[in-house]
C-alpha cells in the first residue's frame, strides 16, 4: 500500500508539472499573438501591482512641508485645525 501511494503521488506531481508546462507554453501563445513576451507582460503587472503614491490633497497652513493625501488616518495637524475651527476645504492644496 505505501508503494502504491508514492507512485499515485510520484504520478500526481509529473501530471501537475506537465500541465503547468502546457499552460506557460498556452500563455506565452496568448502573448506572442498580441505581439508581447510573456516576461514583459508579468513585468508590467508586477510594476502596476505596487501601486503608486497618491498625490496629497492637504497642506498644513502653519507649516507647509506637512501634506496629508487624505488616506488613512488624519495627521494631528489635521484634527488640531479642526479643532481650531478651519473646515477641511481650508486645508484642500
Amino acid at each position: 500500500m505505501l508503494e502504491l501511494r508514492d507512485q499515485v503521488e510520484k504520478a500526481l506531481k509529473g501530471a501537475e508539472i506537465r500541465e503547468r508546462q502546457e499552460a506557460l507554453k498556452a500563455a506565452e501563445k496568448a502573448a506572442a499573438e498580441f505581439g508581447f513576451s510573456l516576461s514583459e507582460l508579468s513585468a508590467d503587472a508586477l510594476r502596476s501591482s505596487k501601486g503608486t503614491k497618491a498625490k496629497p490633497k492637504y497642506r498644513n497652513p502653519a507649516d507647509p512641508a506637512q501634506t496629508w493625501t487624505g488616506r488613512g488616518r488624519k495627521p494631528q495637524w489635521v484634527h488640531d485645525a479642526l479643532k481650531a475651527g478651519a473646515d477641511i476645504s481650508d486645508l484642500e492644496i
